[in-house]
């Protein structure tokens, strides 16, 4: 036993040795985060003594797993996540002697989108369910996707397929979508939670024969072939939608257009806060890390004229923002 425990404790001496060669911050995950991560970077590596940090996007889901494998240089230094961590993927990293400080840097809205010349669309919550989910309800029991066209949901609909573009399953855009908007229908229809009709597994499938296309982690991707095609429709992080307002326009939801003020009060109904994650092995044996942590939760960045917010992320409100950097600044002690 206690030969098994120092080898254990080696191993751990030895992977943050490890940490200690690299010079250069390393970061992975949501590819809604990695515009915002990245102006981080590039102005923290030309105003300050450190190298450029290195952001690379692999979706929330795939970020956490190479975030939660260990500790050492062969191992990111931080996952930017579009959710908050699973319970899951914490039990993984305490497992490998991880112990992640949460930061939340701000909000962001999910929007869905087609061609800017396309006729501007108004869907509730539970059209869009119709639209994208598995099976829905009809009369009180799931049955599989009957939708084909948007006016078969509804007559005031277009008499067009229903195709959406969307995130695959490692993407915190998705989990957010589907938590959102999927669960949010099948609960004011009055299906449980729990049990073998509950929402959280049957309301959670999108659907698999081409009303919802997986179109990658890559969001311009996205708005591209939205370009390309008045009929489709996209889901992704209202950043991009803010940057390529000359390609598409944003469906309103709810009787809520997609705008940043509607997001930033809470009246948009498709929001979600946005987060990354510190791995607090690596504070002292990664040369910047603690320095670009600082750097990334600075009003300069994050605050109500920041350099993130310019791109469009939502801001925190003063209270929360003040509450976070102490959480923060306390836990990287």
């Amino acid at each position: 036993m206690k030969k098994s425990i120092l080898v254990g404790l080696l191993f751990s001496s030895l992977a943050v040795t490890s940490a200690h060669a690299r010079d250069q911050v390393k970061t992975v995950g949501s590819s809604t985060v990695f515009p915002f991560s990245t102006v981080v970077a590039e102005m923290f590596g030309r105003t300050s003594k450190f190298k450029t940090p290195i952001i690379e996007s692999t979706g929330t889901g795939g970020g956490m797993k190479l975030f939660c494998r260990g500790v050492g240089v062969n191992h990111p230094d931080i996952s930017n996540a579009s959710r908050a961590i699973k319970k899951s993927e914490l039990k993984k990293c305490k497992k490998a002697g991880i112990t992640p400080i949460e930061v939340k840097v701000g909000y962001d809205g999910i929007v869905v989108a087609n061609n800017k010349s396309a006729d501007k669309l108004s869907l509730t919550r539970d059209q869009l369910y119709r639209a994208t989910a598995r099976e829905v309800v009809v009369d009180g029991k799931f049955v599989v996707n009957p939708y084909k066209k948007w006016s078969d949901i509804d007559p005031s609909l277009p008499d067009s397929n229903i195709e959406v573009l969307g995130p695959p399953p490692t993407s915190g855009t998705r989990d957010a979508y589907v938590e959102l908007v999927q669960h949010k229908a099948c609960k004011k229809l009055g299906i449980k939670k729990k049990g073998p009709d509950g929402y959280k597994k049957r309301c959670s499938a999108v659907r698999e024969d081409g009303g919802y296309i997986e179109a990658g982690e890559n969001d311009n991707l996205i708005i591209q072939k939205l370009g390309a095609d008045k009929r489709r429709f996209g889901i992704f992080g209202f950043s991009f939608l803010d940057e390529n307002t000359d390609k598409v326009q944003g469906v309103t939801i709810d009787g809520v257009y997609p705008k940043f003020e509607d997001i930033a009060s809470g009246k948009y109904p498709v929001s979600r806060p946005l987060f990354f994650y510190v791995k607090k092995e690596h504070l002292e044996g990664v040369k910047g890390l603690k320095e670009y942590v600082k750097f990334f939760i600075s009003k300069q960045m994050v605050g109500e004229e920041g350099a993130t917010v310019e791109k469009g992320l939502i801001p925190l409100p003063e209270d929360e923002y003040k509450s976070m950097t102490e959480r923060v600044l306390a836990e990287m002690k």
